[in-house]
């Protein structure tokens, strides 16, 4: 814009003002050789002609030129920008952010160090196989094919079913979504569901910007699932069971509450896992929703997974293979807590060095740090010791009910007959 001062006073500066702020660019009228002419002009230019880099700190609104927010954020993000005379307290007014936008960071993203080359980890072929061409097709169009949207992963305890879907995330370079059972039920009616179609949603708003993403269940059965005859079915498990059902019957729709437009979203896979996926409502289980697959790790899968484990030991692949093979029955994560165990000898030199009244000062309010150690020598013969301990106490539970016993009598079982029969009460 041209603006012509007629009149004004001979001098290289324009009249400061406020208005203008610290970024004016003044720029002399043509053909105005002399310092003393009478007229002069100026312009204003617009953000459009800004010099990122070249705006400093004192620039105070040097973030407006890249906002790309909503109003509400706009808001919260000037909290304190001026007298506090106009603006109410925290948590009340009109800067308080209530609106849900899309533009925060999701509380169930699950981000990645996408650097990370995944050397020394197992992943089993036949579980990234199937997982990935589930995710592979659902971006697909495939003629006269209807996909279906969820994939459910079950199996025993502890056999690297979440562990090997984040592995395998990390290795597509997926940012998931995550949810667990734990979120599954509400003191508030619906609020479950609610949830589902929000994180789903969310999801569907990072495809939309071009990077893939899945939404992850963990541990579905434990929250929708019905475990026996003492566990309560609530109106949430009902609206869960409903609500995943809908989503996988019509993906590319899905609203959330008091929301009824016509906008289509984008079809998010959902990857749920559990370990017994007959307590689950039967017709949200069926084919044409959820494609299912049982998980049961070969023995070379074992050994895979516990060369990973064991990978910054130094552990040799004939021990792995021998410490695999002595515990058949255990499930993968019985290794990871046995090479937990191995640390116990060092951790008890320490407090017996440390002494028992200094350890809570020692860890948490030391100048030094938390105490490092080195890494212990993991033998065979150790590593064996230390599983046959474990599986004893397995045994224990298994065999010691005491909560059979505490409803028949006011004893304690036969947790004091072991150590009569073994000599050491």
């Amino acid at each position: 814009m041209q603006l012509s001062l007629n009149n004004s006073v001979a001098g290289n500066s324009a009249p400061s003002t406020v208005f203008f702020g610290k970024t004016l660019k003044k720029v002399n009228a043509k053909g105005t050789s002399s310092p003393k002419v009478s007229k002069r002009s100026f312009r204003i230019v617009g953000a459009q002609e800004i010099d990122e880099k070249k705006q400093t700190d004192q620039d105070r609104w040097k973030g407006l030129v890249t906002d790309m927010s909503d109003d509400q954020q706009d808001i919260t993000r000037g909290k304190g920008m001026v007298d506090p005379l106009f603006q109410a307290p925290v948590g009340t007014g009109t800067h308080h952010p209530v609106l849900s936008s899309y533009e925060y960071i999701s509380q169930g993203l699950r981000q990645y160090n996408l650097d990370n080359t995944l050397d020394g980890f197992y992943i089993a072929p036949a579980f990234m196989d199937k997982l990935v061409v589930h995710i592979t097709k659902n971006f697909l169009t495939l003629p006269n094919i209807k996909v279906p949207l969820i994939l459910g992963i079950w199996g025993g305890k502890g056999q690297g079913k979440s562990f090997q879907c984040e592995l395998v995330f990390r290795k597509m370079g997926i940012n998931p979504i995550m949810m667990s059972a734990g979120e599954l039920e509400s003191g508030n009616a619906g609020e479950p569901a609610k949830l589902i179609r929000q994180r789903y949603r969310e999801a569907a708003e990072i495809i939309r910007k071009g990077n893939m993403c899945v939404l992850f269940i963990n541990d579905l059965d434990a929250g929708a699932g019905r475990m026996g005859g003492t566990t309560q079915y609530t109106v949430n498990n009902q609206m869960v069971n409903a609500t995943l059902m809908n989503i996988a019957d019509n993906p590319t729709n899905v609203q959330l509450p008091g929301m009824y437009n016509k906008q289509e979203n984008a079809r998010v896979p959902i990857i749920v896992t559990g370990n017994d996926f007959s307590t689950l409502y039967a017709p949200l289980i069926r084919d044409g929703r959820m494609e299912k697959f049982y998980w049961a790790p070969t023995r070379e899968d074992r050994i895979g997974v516990c060369k990973g484990i064991f990978r910054t030991d130094s552990v040799p692949d004939e021990h792995v293979v021998r410490l695999v093979d002595a515990f058949p029955g255990q499930s993968i994560d019985f290794f990871g807590a046995l090479r937990a165990r191995v640390y116990d000898d060092e951790v008890r030199k320490w407090i017996e060095k440390t002494g028992i009244e200094q350890v809570g000062e020692k860890l948490l309010n030391s100048i030094e740090g938390p105490p490092k150690f080195e890494q212990p020598k993991m033998t065979i013969d150790k590593l064996l010791e230390y599983g046959y301990l474990l599986v004893q106490e397995q045994e224990n539970v298994k065999r010691v009910q005491l909560a059979d016993k505490y409803l028949k009598e006011a004893a304690l079982g036969d947790a004091n007959a072991d150590a009569i029969n073994m000599g050491n009460f």
